[in-house]
Order: C-alpha cells, then structure tokens, then sequence
C-alpha cells in the first residue's frame, strides 16, 4: 500500500473541524479521520458533514469501539466512514462483530493497538481476525512524556501483512522515519490542526513521506529532558498556568525588572527578613543559568541589592525571585538583571548567616526544591518539580501551539467567542 497521510481532527466543534479540513484537503491530505473528541461532542453527525464536504476523501470515524462492535461500526458506516475504529483492547468476539458488520455495510476496521500490553501479539490477533488494518497509537497524554511511536511501528509491522497505522506526534521531521518503520498510513494531528497554515504544514509532511527526507519543524516536537529549557524558553508563564489545569502562580511576588522571560533551575535559600548572607553566597553555589529563589518571609528589609546583582550577572545567572524584599532597584533595572520579589523598600537588614541553602521551601503554599524549574516573564513566577517537568513543558507548548491556530482563525475574521463556542459549552 501506497503511504497516505491522514489529518486527525480532534476538534469539539465541527465549524472548526470542517474549516481545517477544507485547508488540508487543498494541502494534499488523503484520508480525514473524524477523531474521538468530535464523535462526542458532535455526534455522527461530523462524519456525515465531512462525508457531503469532501465525498471523495475516505472519512475514517476513529470511534475507539470497545463494545458493540456491530452496533457501532453499522452507525459509523451509514453515516458515511469508510473505515471505523475499534479498540484492539475489547473481546474477540467484538472485533469479529464489528468486521462482519464492516464487510455488510463497504466499510474497513482498523483495531487501534493504544495501551495494549502487548501490541506485536494484538496486530497478529486482529489480523486473524479479518481486520483491515491495525494501528499504533501513542496516546496524547503519553506523547507529553517524551514517548513516540517508531519502535513499535517496526515490531508490528514486521509482525503482520496488513498495512500499518501510525498516530502520535508525528509531523514533518519525523514522518519519514515512521514511514521508514513500515507504517503505510501516518496520521498526524496536532502537527496540521494546530498549524496557523495547514495546507503548507500538509504539504511539508507530504513531501517528506514522499521523498524520506526530514523537513524541519519549529512546532509540535516533543522534547525530552535534555531539551527542557529550549522548550520553556518559547513558552510564557500564561502558557504553563493553563498546560497545569489553571495553575497560580507564586502569591504577593512581582516583577521588579523583567526582560521578557526567564526560565532556569532553583537554587533555593530559606533567611530570615533582612538577613542577606545565605542569598548572596548561594551566587557562589548556583551554575550558569540558575534563578536564586529566596524565601525572606515575603517582608522587609531587602535581602538583595545592586551588588548581589552585579555578582548574580557576573556569574551569568539567570535571575533571582525573592518572597521578601529588594532594593536598589533603579541600579538593577539598568542592569537589566531580571529580578522578582514582593516587597521594594531601601532599608537592608544585617548579613548575620542565619538560614539555608538548597532546603525544600515553601512561598504561599507552593513547595520549591533546588532543581525545580522557573519560568517567569510580566505575568508572575510559576513553578515545575523536577519530576513533571518533560510532561509540563510539553503540555505548554502544546498550549502554545493551539492559541497560534486561534490566533490565526480570529484575523481571519472570527471571535473569540465564536471559536470557543461558549455559550455551548457553559457548565450546565
């Protein structure tokens, strides 16, 4: 089989779904799936609009089948999918049923191998099975770790003689290698439905399945941690509040000077008000690239100054967020040294070395380890553990990439308000 490209559009409104639709097909795409989170808001009736708006497409309803199989791929076929999605995860007999069901009505099953413990054994089974096609699919939520689909794509490619899918992160540097890994239909989403131009972002895709060459992509690549602060560095601190389900920021700290954004680890000191021994010796402990943060009691006096931040510069760090006080501040802004804190005051208290470097801390309520990641800009100081940071970055740029599509709709001449559906989607 001939490697297709299918645009997933997992959309909640089908307005938005059929514009991009629109922009992909122009773009060359193949196949338009009516993804999950459509089928639920909207119902079938989104894949018999884009069965009437692209009649020559093969629509593809990826209704993750887990029961009911005939019942369900007979709906899905009469509204005009060409090709149905069952979960590799249900019963034989469901699979069978919904085949049958498949073969009565001119549809094809593809068994989607997403979370099977197993997916070589699975692909085999739903072959035997009489499935059409199977595909591996790495679920969004997994893709926010770092996990992609190319190892496994090969494994059971090499296990069966039914064309391959493969869905999970993929765009146009990367389509290549997948198609290279024996998948015979590459299904990116975010990677053309984000996109502020879908047609081109499906022509770039398209031109590296056909030629194997990767293209570039700014946008929609996962990282890893060796890649964090890249990541966070494109990001803003509304991006990371809203990836983190609304997340507040540090309380009662502001922006003292602020050049655009600054994003780096924690090197943590708990002193007292005032006390500015601790804060300025962990200069000397932090590495390139560190933000102090300080936990002062969010009061007076200042625990830094002008020279603090002149050591801070010549040590290249990458700012300081202090729950306590500042001053010098018209020094510092001429700097340009991008410094956080809750209270400005001239008064400085007395270096008498009491507190501790590298403690876990705590400001309002939100703990800080050294190690920890900061990313702060005008809006506030957010905070990612360690722990979640790869998840945390990527469900940011994630955010990011979805408001430049939004973007990109409201100049063409919509609202806000007519994009998000509000008044549809108000909590009953």
């Amino acid at each position: 089989m001939k490697p297709v490209l299918q645009v997933a559009l997992d959309f909640i409104d089908l307005k938005r779904a059929l514009t991009l639709a629109g922009e992909a097909v122009k773009g060359g795409v193949d196949w338009i799936e009516a993804g999950t989170p459509l089928i639920k808001a909207e119902g079938l009736e989104a894949v018999r609009a884009l069965k009437k708006q692209f009649p020559g497409k093969i629509i593809v309803a990826d209704m993750k089948t887990m029961d009911v199989g005939r019942a369900e791929v007979e709906i899905a076929a009469k509204a005009g999918a060409s090709v149905v999605g069952i979960l590799g995860a249900a019963s034989d007999e469901t699979i069978k049923e919904a085949v049958a069901a498949a073969r009565n009505y001119g549809a094809k099953v593809i068994v989607d191998l997403i979370e099977v413990k197993n997916p070589v054994a699975r692909a085999r089974d739903a072959e035997r099975l009489g499935a059409d096609y199977v595909g591996v699919h790495i679920p969004v939520d997994d893709q926010m770790k770092g996990k992609t689909c190319l190892d496994v794509v090969s494994k059971v490619a090499s296990a069966v003689s039914i064309p391959v899918s493969a869905a999970g992160g993929i765009h146009s540097g990367n389509a290549a290698a997948v198609v290279k890994a024996g998948a015979s239909i590459i299904v990116a989403g975010g990677s053309i439905t984000k996109s502020p131009d879908a047609r081109a972002a499906v022509s770039r895709i398209k031109k590296a399945m056909n030629t194997g060459a990767a293209i570039f992509s700014e946008r929609f690549r996962r990282v890893d941690e060796k890649n964090i602060l890249a990541a966070l560095g494109k990001v803003s601190a509304a991006n990371l509040s809203d990836a983190l389900h609304r997340a507040a920021p540090l309380k009662n700290i502001f922006p003292v000077f602020a050049s655009g954004k600054i994003a780096g680890r924690a090197v943590t000191v708990r002193t007292a008000p005032g006390d500015w021994a601790k804060p300025v010796q962990a200069i000397d402990i932090a590495s390139p690239g560190d933000i102090i943060v300080v936990d002062a009691g969010g009061t007076s006096p200042a625990v830094w100054g002008e020279l603090a931040t002149t050591s801070a510069v010549l040590k290249k760090l990458a700012g300081v967020v202090i729950y306590g006080g500042i001053r010098d501040v018209s020094d510092i802004k001429k700097i340009k040294f991008p410094s956080y804190a809750s209270v400005i005051t001239p008064q400085a208290g007395e270096p008498r070395g009491f507190g501790e470097i590298g403690v876990t801390i705590d400001i309002g309520g939100v703990k800080i380890s050294s190690g920890d990641w900061i990313l702060a800009d005008e809006d506030g100081v957010m905070v990612v553990p360690s722990a979640t940071v790869v998840e945390s970055a990527n469900r940011a740029m994630d955010v990011l990439e979805k408001e430049e599509r939004l973007r990109t709709e409201i100049k063409a001449g919509k609202t806000l308000s007519e994009l998000a559906e509000l008044l549809k989607w108000e909590k009953k």
